[in-house]
């Protein structure tokens, strides 16, 4: 696998017209994070030290992904304004050896209405997760955190993602 220079940290902003709360509740309610981008049920346990768990679909596990995609801590929690916690993937032996990473969201609402959604991915020590997560959008494989956030931003303004 031939790997290119990725940033080591990477920064996504997306604007959505939709409450604070509203983004909040569907980046942590495990009912609303089926809904949009590869539609597998998150959990969190919103306490420091608590856990996180993205789980894959059943048509993922078809395909030999195992249940658990995605693990971590979380670190630090402020609703609906601020949310970390560590992020380590299962995808391959490549990503499951590589350390966790850390992951931000930062949501603030403006008084116009709209919401400023801040993703910060920490990927120090973890290239190849690195990689993945600033995946372009691939026809019937989804993408990394742009494609991610474009389908929330979607999701929440017009009740459709991008698939729909």
């Amino acid at each position: 696998m031939t790997m290119t220079q990725v940033q080591t940290t990477q920064v996504y902003e997306v604007y959505i017209k939709a409450s604070a709360q509203k983004v909040w509740d569907a980046i942590t309610d495990p009912e609303w994070t089926q809904k949009y981008a590869y539609r597998g049920r998150q959990e969190f346990d919103l306490r420091p030290g608590g856990t996180f768990k993205a789980f894959s679909t059943a048509d993922m596990r078809k395909f030999g992904a195992p249940e658990v995609l995605i693990d971590g801590e979380v670190i630090e929690f402020d609703p609906p304004r601020k949310l970390v916690h560590t992020w380590h993937a299962y995808f391959s032996e490549e990503t499951t050896t590589e350390p966790p990473t850390r992951l931000t969201y930062e949501i603030e609402e403006a008084p116009s209405g709209f919401t400023r959604l801040t993703v910060i991915h920490e990927l120090e020590g973890a290239p190849v997760h690195a990689e993945i997560v600033a995946s372009k959008w691939a026809e019937n494989q989804g993408g990394g955190w742009s494609w991610i956030l474009s389908d929330l931003k979607s999701f929440l303004e017009t009740g459709k993602t991008l698939s729909d």
